[in-house]
């Protein structure tokens, strides 16, 4: 991972979930110890057949919830396990994470920012589990991008690289002129091979530390 800050970014693009949000691996985490699950048994599934399971349609739009849920329980089945589909949408509604909105709202003054988020429909999956304050928040968040680029009204998720492209073209830059922060190595690499630089996000310091090498301005408060 190039982490030089000779070259000065013309973009900086973000992941929600995971990024500005706490990932929701740990909620389903939480879930599988609660309901005798092996670890990361949700994840695992999400990783099958990524183009077509129920995960991906949900995040095109192909899908309601309700088809997603039945989906959803049934490819647990078909690996050994019963699973709440509902449950499952409820842990998407990650805590917002400080920081990070500091370091987004630091780029923002410097830098043309975006996020580029695999979601659900408006209203839908994480807000069914928000407080009206944390939707209130959340949306807050939201403004502060320039564009919000969502796999749900696209039809494109991550990590097909037309997502990636589509938020180039709307804020007029070149990837090679991106930085590009995600939590899932699969999202990082069709953007790095499109030549923006990448910072996977696991520990949120530790990935604005890198940001702030990249982008060479203080991005803490």
């Amino acid at each position: 991972m190039n982490t030089s800050h000779a070259k000065s970014p013309s973009a900086v693009l973000w992941d929600f979930g995971g990024v500005i949000l706490s990932s929701p691996f740990e909620a389903f985490n939480r879930y599988e110890a609660e309901a005798d699950l092996p670890k990361d048994f949700i994840r695992s599934l999400n990783a099958r057949n990524p183009d077509t399971n129920a995960w991906a349609k949900m995040e095109r739009s192909e899908v309601s919830l309700e088809g997603f849920v039945a989906l959803f329980e049934e490819e647990a089945l078909r690996h050994g396990h019963r699973v709440d589909g509902w449950r499952i949408l409820q842990a998407l509604s990650g805590d917002i994470r400080p920081q990070m909105v500091e370091a987004l709202r630091r780029c923002k003054a410097a830098f043309r920012v975006a996020c580029i988020t695999n979601n659900m429909k408006s209203g839908e999956g994480p807000g069914m589990s928000r407080s009206p304050e944390k939707a209130t928040a959340v949306a807050d968040i939201m403004t502060l991008f320039e564009h919000v680029v969502e796999s749900s009204k696209l039809g494109l998720r991550k990590p097909d690289p037309l997502i990636y492209r589509h938020a180039c073209d709307l804020l007029d830059v070149s990837p090679e002129s991106c930085i590009y922060l995600d939590d899932l190595g699969i999202n990082l690499k069709p953007a790095r091979a499109m030549g923006m630089r990448t910072i996977k996000v696991g520990d949120p310091d530790l990935a604005i530390a890198e940001l702030e090498a990249m982008v060479g301005i203080p991005l803490r408060g």
